[in-house]
């Protein structure tokens, strides 16, 4: 009974995901460990997608001191695959897949393409800054120590002498994961 409420379940959304076997064949989840994704999912998002905003909303509950719009935004960005303004559940578990049991490789990939906000394979310091300036942001007013107002500044300067092994004013995804890798 169990199959046929989790059919049902999926025909009464306006986006229903491709077969659950065929995910589990793309990500590191279990059919069992999709179906709970799934439920969560579809509690959150009833339409089974997620547009900006709503994940604007939901990020904002985890972080209720700062102001977590910017980064929610780089995040959603980095899960809209696509790039059509909306997250499907395929492309929720893709992430979270490789964000809980991707390779490090996969890991940094990934991070590598939510710090490259123009997504030309580079990272320059201005997309490193604003990403940086996004997490302070969201940690809001009330860290301890508390922060200097160059801090974003002194964290990207800190980031390109590390990372930008060959000088030339960006990052590229070898150099990204070579020095993360050390």
């Amino acid at each position: 009974s169990d199959k046929i409420e989790d059919e049902l379940e999926m025909t009464t959304v306006c986006h229903r995901p491709e077969g659950l076997e065929q995910l589990e064949a793309q990500t590191n989840f279990t059919k069992r460990e999709l179906q709970v994704l799934y439920r969560g999912f579809k509690n959150e998002c009833p339409s089974g997608v997620v547009n900006e905003e709503t994940f604007k909303q939901i990020y904002a509950q985890f972080f209720p001191h700062g102001d977590a719009s910017t980064y929610a935004h780089y995040l959603f960005n980095a899960f809209d695959t696509e790039q059509n303004g909306s997250v499907k559940f395929e492309d929720f578990v893709m992430a979270l897949s490789i964000l809980l049991r991707g390779t490090v490789h996969e890991k940094l990939r990934w991070t590598f393409n939510l710090y490259d906000i123009n997504k030309d394979g580079y990272i320059n310091k201005e997309e490193m800054m604003d990403i940086v300036k996004a997490i302070y942001d969201m940690m809001g007013k009330y860290t301890y120590p508390v922060l200097k107002e160059d801090a974003p500044r002194q964290h990207v300067e800190v980031f390109f002498q590390k990372m930008d092994k060959n000088k030339d004013g960006v990052v590229t995804l070898d150099e990204f994961i070579e020095s993360c890798q050390e």
